[in-house]
């Protein structure tokens, strides 16, 4: 569980987190902070939780998210939230800028995963 104690992790977890609320509590904040940060901040965190899960499961440290794992994962919330929620719920909206900022986060949690975890 070394991934959910890495201050790294903790801080995007945070910054999520605070954007959050921010827009829970209407509170002012610039535009791109609510409508893009966390979708750059969206797969370093699931993709984080998601490889200490495994870790736990195989009770080893020296599990990595492979790149086409990686890649996949992120295919599929691009498509759920960017493509199949926007036409189900109003709610949502499709955005190729959050299809770019997942597949950036994806990339930069791929090339800092072993350097931080």
């Amino acid at each position: 569980m070394k991934i959910l104690k890495n201050h790294i992790f903790l801080i995007l977890c945070f910054f999520a987190f605070l954007i959050y609320l921010a827009s829970k509590f209407s509170l002012p904040l610039p535009n791109w902070m609510y409508f893009y940060v966390n979708d750059l901040l969206c797969m370093p965190i699931v993709l984080g939780l998601s490889l200490a899960i495994l870790r736990f499961i195989k009770k080893t440290e020296s599990i990595y998210v492979p790149l086409g794992i990686i890649l996949l994962m992120t295919a599929y919330y691009a498509f759920y939230f960017e493509w199949l929620m926007p036409q189900l719920h109003t709610r949502y909206t499709g955005d190729l800028m959050d299809v770019f900022l997942y597949f950036l986060g994806a990339i930069l949690f791929y090339l800092f995963q072993k350097r931080l975890f």
